[in-house]
């Protein structure tokens, strides 16, 4: 039988898997609860929660089931949430006034967050209009010089600083211009600013793109959306229109920048972090976490190791924060419950 010796090995890196506490004390990335950012979604017209079809274990919440949520994400050591409004189709129009309504749902769940949670949760609000218009654009549709119709972008602008505005005075600490307009950033920096909330960051959607993964997300927020969004958010093709996109943020004054979707993106995540002077946060969009559910419920996968090995690849990639559906059950299994 050879010998340990025989072989002349003298590196091996096998030593430092040799057991669980091992592989923890020499690991290069770590998950803890206070990286994850939960959205949520607060519906109108509900009188008790709904859970989404496509998102098993993720719910359209009434204002009492929200606040119940919020509170077991914040215990958990979740120290953000982001929320989303769904309205009646019935108030839905085609510049998504619900928006920048107080009374509009989405308003009304931040409102109730904050006189809640205060400062001992962060509360980030989805600064887009398109769960709000009859379109299910992210912006004003017009018709151009050529008769074709568009999403108009500096049409868009105004309204986006009469959201942000209005989300701020509900209470959100931070707002997350997700519609991919041109100069967006500046234009919710100034009305901010001009309206006294020099404090509200902003957490730009800076790397969105055409994704088809975000379909069960539109279930969950009752898009009224028909045709794409390809004029406006990125090619699944390009990377370097990332690293341009972050530069524009930043510059007009962006807080975060976000990459999204995550999984199939990490080679743009990575290099955004490489270059972000900003923290990078990155979205595990719907159908991400749609994928996992279905394959674990079919027996296929261990739901619970690939949960965490995902998020673990978000993190390794350069993601400081993870917008995850999955945040509250990795955020048990980070703390053993």
């Amino acid at each position: 039988m050879a010998s340990n010796n025989d072989f002349g090995i003298l590196r091996r890196p096998r030593r430092l898997r040799t057991s669980a506490v091992m592989r923890d004390f020499v690991a290069e990335t770590s998950l803890r609860p206070a990286d994850f950012i939960l959205p949520m979604f607060v519906a109108e017209g509900i009188d008790a929660p709904r859970e989404i079809p496509s998102m098993p274990g993720v719910f359209q919440h009434t204002i009492p089931s929200l606040i119940a949520a919020a509170r077991e994400a914040r215990d958990l050591g979740i120290r953000c949430i982001d929320l989303f409004g769904v309205p009646l189709d019935e108030n839905k129009d085609a510049t998504g006034s619900q928006a920048w309504d107080p009374e509009g749902i989405l308003n009304k769940g931040l409102a109730a967050l904050r006189a809640e949670f205060g400062d001992s949760l962060l509360i980030m609000a989805d600064t887009c209009l398109d769960e709000f218009t009859d379109h299910g654009h992210c912006g004003v549709v017009s018709i151009n010089s050529r008769g074709v119709a568009v999403v108009d972008n500096d049409a868009t602008l105004p309204l986006y600083q009469k959201m942000a505005v209005s989300q701020a005075t509900a209470g959100a600490h931070i707002v997350s211009p997700s519609g991919m307009m041109d100069g967006q950033i500046l234009a919710i920096r100034e009305a901010l600013d001009e309206a006294g909330y020099q404090d509200v960051a902003i957490m730009a959607y800076s790397a969105k793109y055409a994704s088809a993964f975000y379909g069960p997300f539109r279930d969950a927020v009752g898009s009224s959306l028909e045709g794409d969004r390809r004029t406006y958010q990125q090619d699944p093709a390009n990377l370097r229109e990332s690293l341009l996109e972050v530069e524009l943020d930043v510059e007009e004054g962006a807080d975060f920048v976000m990459v999204k979707p995550a999984m199939p993106y990490l080679d743009v995540l990575s290099e955004v972090a490489h270059e972000s002077p900003v923290p990078v946060a990155a979205y595990q969009v719907s159908g991400e976490y749609a994928m996992l559910q279905a394959a674990a419920a079919q027996g296929w996968l261990d739901l619970d190791a690939v949960m965490m090995e995902s998020l673990t690849a978000i993190k390794r990639a350069g993601a400081d924060q993870i917008l995850t559906y999955f945040a509250v059950e990795a955020a048990k299994k980070l703390q053993g419950k």
